[in-house]
Order: structure tokens, then C-alpha cells, then sequence
């Protein structure tokens, strides 16, 4: 027979073991619930709490970890496959991977967070690289394919006298990996992003070629820039090793440059014979590289979520009739975005979002703001040339930090010039574009032809049309088409709207500061001097969606702690809750909790419609506890416990009245007892 305390001991060990049990195991019916919510109610209007079985709310009265270190435990694994075409080590697999799942992981970066108060550029949620390889072996014979089709390319195609590198079409290799990416994933847009890595086997006559990303040729006054890889509108790109070198970037001075060599992992194959662990720490760096700017990149700016979603262009020009429509077609602008958003999962949009263009006119001789916004904005600096002998020239530009504050204090004048309507609900960006009636040139902070803001986009051209630039692609300089303004505005746009970051900027921890790297901003990107499309890539189209749903998690995550911080300061949830209250409480937070882990898991397969569902849903949540911790607060009432009076110290008044008798004894006979003899005379 068993002591009545063991007894008690081992049922308190039972119940803590299924509580333990029960708070791991998944809940039943409650996946297949939410599966059905988000048939029925896609837009999550409606709070799915209200319609949970008994026999799922159940499970989640259960007490769990409701502390902020549970929603900042969240992680989000991206998975990339990669696949090995060509000669590679036979350790490169074990290789790399070892090197790549050594990285920790890292949280999402914001390059200019709109809270400039804390400064604070880490997202709460980090992500994580889950890497795939298919070795070269398994792909031989599109290995092969390559081989031949590169090999005819290369011996088909003359030199070039102006670059040492034979310029090939890089249609002649996307064109066959595109076709083997859509017979392995019949939907363009998987769940997973594919990098095909190619060290095709060199010829035995090897010429030192490069990809052009745009018809034509290169001449003095127009430059054709090559590269080595292309990102394609599906999720896949491809990196040619043997391709190469290339070198591009600043010419003069400033960071990002691409050097010419051996030294960058985009020349690994090239110059001195390396051992397999080398070579495979080169490609690993590649790969974590590109995996940093194309499946996570930084956000611009934070991008919270709007159903409605317009720009209005405002063209300030100085005459209807002789302003050119040349290299500023709103039309071609607009069907850059339009045709991504065709197709609800290969666009730039989430739900129910509605995309509006708008184009509106204003004349530079009638708008004295606008006169007035230039005049102000014009600032010079001085270069030196060297000519015959070194010559100083002083040239103008446009501060595009005072023209965005003039133009954002006197918007509304502006807008009622160009008759610009209010709009009251949804995001609206005006990008204004200054086409001045200059002779001279005239860019937006020395270098740029349209700069982006988070509530703005502002453009200038003048009857310039070209000039020379301070970037080089393969040892010339790159020339820049001032009249061509629509590519600029893409890129800005994608800033403004979605918070795309350009290819070339990433926000550093490490550094505390914004990296330029121009590794990546090259073919299909709108960023960056040394691309001429216009089309974007399934980089931008899945970064604006993702940017927007990681800033309505993070706002999530933080309306929770502040919440979880207020209940520890009424004294911690059981005292302030009362018993019904605490249970829904638990309830409502198991359920939001269990919603932000499934919005993660649809972002790691990217299904972002899915995972805007899930945040949606989990509002609902997020507003019933912070609905039932005010109502506790307020229900708060002051009380005052009255005790017994102790009972009389008698003792110690006793001892104190003594001991003050006996002073005072001592004191009124003071003479008697301390007289002194005197000495008699």
C-alpha cells in the first residue's frame, strides 16, 4: 500500500505530463478550420474566434508561453535549390553545405525605418537559408546541351574591337534553362527559388566571352554593358562561372565596384588553380551573396498594407506643344506594372489591392512654386578635367532633399493646379517630373535622374540628352540618356510604393550603415547604370508582396509585446484578469500565435495570398486581447485592508519611563552627588 503522499506526488506527475502532452501535440480540426475560413472569408473580415467548435477552443485554454520571446523566436526558412552543371568537385555538395548551414540567421533589415526616433532597422523576424542540391551528375545531359549550344554561340560570333570579351545573347542560355525550369515545375512560380550554377567544361580554343542583356552593339556614344548571370520573371537565375571576367561599378571614386580578377567570387574559375575547399568556399559566398540581395533583401521602406494603391503623375513642363513624349512614356511606365499584376501570382499585388494610374499636367510658366522649388533647389560644385592641362569646370545640380521639402509644403497648391482630386482613403504616390526648358545638364544630387521618397517620387530632365557618367562597365565609361526617363521612374516607384530596395543597396548590421555592392545590378532589374530593361524580375515581384506582409507582421509583433507589457504592469495576467477573462485571454493568444506561425510557413512556401489571410485573421485576435486587457484595467479597484491594533508595548514604556525617572533623580540631586571640596581660605 502506497503512502497517501506518493499518491498525491505521482497524479500531480500524471497531470503535468499531459498537460505538457496536450500543449505539444497539434490541435485536431483546427488546420482544416482555418482551410475553410480562408475559402469562405478570404479578406478575414469577419472574426474566425467567434465560430470555433468547443472542441478546438478546448485545447487552446491551455497555458502556454505568453512572453515576447515566443513571437521573437520567429524564423522564416527560404529555400533555394541549386543545381550543379558542369565540372565540379565531387566534395563540392558536402562542401557546400557545410559552409552554408553554418550561417546564423539573420533578421530582416529596413534601409530607412519610419520611426527615426529608435532608429531601429532589424524586423523582429529572421530568416534562414535551407539549401538544396542537385549535383552535376544528375544534369548531364542539359549539361551537355548547354556545352554545345555556348560552344557554337561563342565560335559563331566576331570579336569585338572594343572589348576584349565576345558578346553573347543571353537568350542562348536562358532560353534552355527556361525551358528545363518549366518542364520540372509546370506552375512559373513554385515555391522555391532554383539557382542554376554553370562550369561548363572551356573550349579547347577558350575565348573570354560575356552576356548582352538588349539588342544592338556598343559604340562610343552608347554602351552595352555585360554581365555573367540573369534573374528571370520566373523564380530562377543562373550564374555563368566561366563567363567573364567582368568588371563594373564607380569609375572614379565610391564603393560597390565589381574588380577585375580573380579576387571576386564571380571569378572563381578564373586565374590560379584553387583547392576543391577553396573553390567551394568562393561559390559559397556566391550563393550566400545572391541569396541576400534576390530572396531576402532589405526593405526600402516599411510598406504598410493599403487596399487602394495610386500614382499620379505630374508631368511640370514648359509648354504643351513642344514637349516631347520621347523617353517619357506614361503608357510604357504603367504597362511595366500593369502586366506583372495580370496574374494574381506573378504580380505586385496582395488581395483585394486596386493599382491606378493617373497623369496630370502643369505649365512651368504657370506654377511660380515650381520656379520657385528649382531656383532654391540649384546647387554647384566644381571638377577638374584634364584637357590639354588640368581645367577646373563648375557644373549645377538639383538637391533633391530641399526640393522634396518645398514640394511637400506647398503640395497642396500644387495638386490644385494640376486639379489633382483628394483622395481619402488608400496610398498615394505623386511622382513629379520637372521637364525644364535647360540647355545645360541638370540631375537630382549630381547623379541621379529620378530619386524616390517615401511619400514621393521626383524626376528632371532637360534638352540634354546624354552625358557621361561616373560608372564603367568593362573598362569604358557608361553614358547615360538623360531624355530617358522611364526606367528611372520604375525603379523609383517600385521604392516608393512597395519599398523595393535597389539591387545595390543592402542595410548592414555588422556596419550599422547601407552597403553598396553593384555585384547584382546587372540584366533584368530596373536599379542601377548598367541594365537597359524596363522588365522586372521575380526579385521585385516577390519582394513587394513580402514587404508588405513582414511590415504587417512586425507591426503584429509589436502591438503584442506592448500589450504583454501592459499586463505585467497591473501585476501579471492572473491578477488582472478574472477567471472567464483569463481563459479567453489564453485562448486568443494560443490562436494568434498559432496564425503567425502559419503566415510564416505560407511565406516559406511563398504563398503570400495565403499568408495576408493568416495576418488578416490574426488581427482579429491581436484586437480582442487588447479589447479584454483594457476592460481588466478599467475594472481595477482600489481597496484598503484594515488590521487589528497591536497591542500596547508595556514593556518598553515601562523600561523608558524608568530609565527617564532615574535621569531625572540624577539631575534635581546633582549637587549632593558631584559636589566638589573646595579649598578653604
Amino acid at each position: 500500500m502506497w503512502p497517501s503522499s506518493a499518491v498525491g506526488l505521482w497524479a500531480l506527475c500524471v497531470v503535468v505530463v499531459l498537460a505538457t502532452a496536450s500543449s505539444a501535440a497539434p490541435i485536431i480540426g483546427l488546420d482544416s478550420f482555418l482551410s475553410q475560413q480562408s475559402r469562405s472569408d478570404p479578406h478575414a473580415s469577419n472574426d474566425s474566434f467567434l465560430s470555433l467548435p468547443s472542441s478546438i477552443k478546448g485545447p487552446l485554454s491551455l497555458l502556454s508561453d505568453i512572453s515576447p520571446s515566443s513571437l521573437l523566436s520567429l524564423s522564416l526558412p527560404i529555400s533555394l535549390t541549386l543545381h550543379l552543371l558542369g565540372d565540379f568537385p565531387p566534395d563540392a555538395h558536402s562542401l557546400l553545405s557545410d559552409f552554408l548551414s553554418a550561417a546564423a540567421p539573420t533578421a530582416f533589415q529596413v534601409i530607412t525605418p519610419f520611426d527615426s526616433l529608435s532608429l531601429s532597422h532589424s524586423l523582429f523576424l529572421s530568416h534562414t537559408l535551407h539549401l538544396d542540391i542537385t549535383p552535376s551528375r544528375s544534369l548531364s545531359s542539359l549539361s551537355s546541351l548547354l556545352t554545345q549550344t555556348l560552344t557554337s554561340s561563342i565560335r559563331s560570333t566576331p570579336s569585338s574591337l572594343r572589348s576584349p570579351l565576345l558578346t553573347i545573347p543571353h537568350s542562348t542560355v536562358d532560353d534552355i534553362i527556361q525551358d528545363h525550369f518549366r518542364k520540372q515545375n509546370p506552375n512559373p512560380n513554385p515555391n522555391h527559388v532554383h539557382l542554376y550554377l554553370l562550369n561548363l567544361p572551356p573550349l579547347s580554343d577558350p575565348k573570354p566571352y560575356a552576356y548582352t542583356y538588349s539588342p544592338g552593339e556598343s559604340s562610343p556614344a552608347f554602351t552595352k554593358c555585360s554581365g555573367t548571370f540573369f534573374t528571370s520573371g520566373d523564380r530562377y537565375f543562373w550564374i555563368d562561372l566561366r563567363a567573364g571576367p567582368v568588371d563594373y561599378g564607380p569609375a572614379i571614386s565610391g564603393d560597390g565596384v565589381i574588380p577585375r580578377g580573380e579576387f571576386h567570387p564571380l571569378a572563381a574559375v578564373h586565374g590560379r588553380p584553387k583547392s576543391s575547399k577553396a573553390f567551394a568556399a568562393d561559390l559559397a559566398s556566391l550563393i550566400w551573396s545572391a541569396y541576400n540581395v534576390f530572396l531576402a533583401p532589405s526593405l526600402r521602406i516599411p510598406v504598410p498594407f493599403e487596399n487602394s494603391l495610386t500614382v499620379q503623375f505630374i508631368h511640370i513642363h514648359s509648354d504643351f506643344d513642344s514637349t516631347g513624349s520621347s523617353g517619357l512614356d506614361w503608357k510604357l511606365i504603367e504597362k511595366s506594372f500593369r502586366f506583372e499584376t495580370d496574374n494574381s501570382n506573378n504580380g505586385l499585388l496582395l488581395g483585394d489591392q486596386r493599382l491606378s494610374f493617373k497623369n496630370y499636367g502643369i505649365r512651368f510658366s504657370e506654377c511660380s512654386i515650381c520656379s520657385f522649388a528649382i531656383a532654391r533647389s540649384i546647387n554647384s560644385y566644381t571638377s577638374r578635367f584634364l584637357f590639354d592641362n588640368y581645367t577646373l569646370i563648375v557644373s549645377e545640380y538639383l538637391d533633391s532633399k530641399r526640393l522634396h521639402q518645398i514640394l511637400l509644403d506647398s503640395g497642396d497648391e500644387l495638386r490644385k493646379l494640376a486639379g489633382v482630386p483628394e483622395e481619402d482613403f488608400g496610398r498615394v504616390v505623386p511622382v513629379y517630373v520637372f521637364d525644364l526648358d535647360y540647355t545645360s545638364l541638370l540631375l537630382l544630387d549630381r547623379y541621379h535622374q529620378s530619386v524616390a521618397f517615401k511619400d514621393m517620387v521626383i524626376a528632371v530632365r532637360t534638352k540634354n540628352t546624354q552625358t557621361v557618367s561616373d560608372y564603367s562597365c568593362n573598362g569604358r565609361h557608361v553614358f547615360t540618356q538623360t531624355r530617358e526617363l522611364e526606367r528611372p521612374i520604375v525603379g523609383s516607384i517600385l521604392q516608393s510604393m512597395w519599398g523595393v530596395s535597389p539591387t545595390h543597396l543592402n542595410w548592414s548590421p555588422q556596419h550599422n550603415e547601407t552597403l553598396v555592392d553593384y555585384t547584382w545590378s546587372m540584366g533584368q532589374t530596373p536599379f542601377g547604370p548598367f541594365s537597359e530593361m524596363l522588365s522586372l524580375s521575380f526579385v521585385q515581384k516577390d519582394a513587394a508582396r513580402r514587404n508588405v506582409l513582414l511590415t504587417s507582421l512586425n507591426y503584429s509583433i509589436t502591438s503584442a509585446i506592448d500589450v504583454l507589457q501592459s499586463v505585467e504592469t497591473h501585476g501579471g495576467a492572473k491578477n488582472l484578469l478574472k477567471q472567464k477573462q483569463h481563459v479567453e485571454f489564453v485562448q486568443r493568444w494560443n490562436f494568434f500565435k498559432y496564425k503567425l506561425n502559419k503566415a510564416v510557413s505560407a511565406m516559406s512556401h511563398l504563398d503570400f495570398e495565403k499568408a495576408l489571410f493568416y495576418l488578416r485573421s490574426s488581427d482579429h485576435d491581436l484586437y480582442a486581447i487588447h479589447s479584454i486587457v483594457y476592460h481588466a484595467s478599467q475594472e481595477i479597484e482600489a481597496s484598503l485592508e484594515c488590521f487589528d491594533d497591536p497591542p500596547f508595548p508595556w514593556g518598553s514604556v515601562s523600561v523608558s519611563a524608568s530609565a527617564f525617572l532615574a535621569l531625572s533623580y540624577v539631575y534635581a540631586r546633582r549637587d549632593k552627588l558631584f559636589r566638589n571640596k573646595r579649598k578653604q581660605f
